[in-house]
């Protein structure tokens, strides 16, 4: 991690305007939120994600500075911005990490 950046547990919930009936990726605004998610993966912000079971709630382990900047880049989702997905921002100390073993 560079330096002052810590790592933050994003819970991620679908919203009112997700529409149950159809899959992920036909949902709107899909293409632009991959794009979005594609993004934040290859600027180093999301380290880990995926959707946990039941299909309602996402798990994101994000690098960033503070809380804020944390909340502030995911506003610029479009599934955020139209009620789709919110989020709510937990810090991490990670005191095990085992995938550094060899």
């Amino acid at each position: 991690m560079a330096g002052g950046e810590k790592l933050y547990v994003v819970h991620q919930e679908r919203g009112d305007p997700w529409d149950w009936s159809r899959d992920m990726r036909e949902q709107v605004l899909w293409d632009e939120h991959a794009r979005f998610m594609d993004d934040l993966v290859e600027t180093g912000f999301v380290l880990l994600g995926g959707p946990l079971p039941g299909g309602r709630r996402v798990l994101l382990i994000v690098s960033a500075d503070d809380e804020a900047a944390v909340y502030a880049r995911f506003a610029e989702d479009p599934w955020h911005s139209n009620g789709m997905l919110t989020s709510h921002v937990e810090a991490w100390t990670v005191l095990l990490d085992g995938r550094s073993r060899t």
